[in-house]
């Protein structure tokens, strides 16, 4: 059995859409990022590579190397959720929070849990919660959004 952690932030800007768990959410900005931005899914895969220990997500897609511009992030989260089938482990559960002040979160979150079974996760196996910073800090001021994962793998039963 490992546990691993993962945090991610990103900035709100105009001229982006908003992308979290792979769904489109209609708001006037979007998080800035190399690749899509996406930060569920860059906490969950931090969080799976950190119960593999292997580092963390700039160690495997570093905003250095170019092929991952504008990339979907769930296929990042689909290259580590296979990495964790070879290490010989199974992803047991996800529990994530998504800070943000605006836009509303809880309407989309069944369709986040489904998108994220295009990186190989069961929506079974997730949840999501959405909060808000009451006005604090950064995501409190809107000016982008947090989220923290925490992810259990079992070793697999094959």
């Amino acid at each position: 059995m490992r546990i691993g952690i993962g945090y991610d932030s990103h900035r709100l800007v105009e001229g982006r859409k908003l992308i979290l768990g792979g769904v489109d959410i209609p708001h006037e900005k979007g998080l800035l990022g190399h690749s899509d931005g996406d930060a569920l899914c860059h906490a969950v895969t931090d969080a799976l590579i950190g119960a593999l220990g292997e580092g963390d997500i700039g160690k495997h897609f570093p905003d250095t190397d170019p092929q991952w511009k504008g990339v979907s992030s769930i296929l990042l989260l689909k290259h580590i959720a296979e990495r964790v089938k070879e290490r010989g482990f199974e992803i047991a559960w996800i529990d994530s929070i998504i800070i943000a002040e605006r836009p509303k979160i809880g309407p989309h979150i069944d369709s986040m849990k489904h998108a994220l079974s295009a990186a190989g996760i069961p929506p079974a196996c997730v949840s999501i919660k959405a909060k808000t910073n009451e006005g604090m800090g950064f995501a409190g001021r809107g000016e982008g959004i947090a989220v923290h994962a925490v992810c259990l793998l079992v070793q697999s039963s094959l």
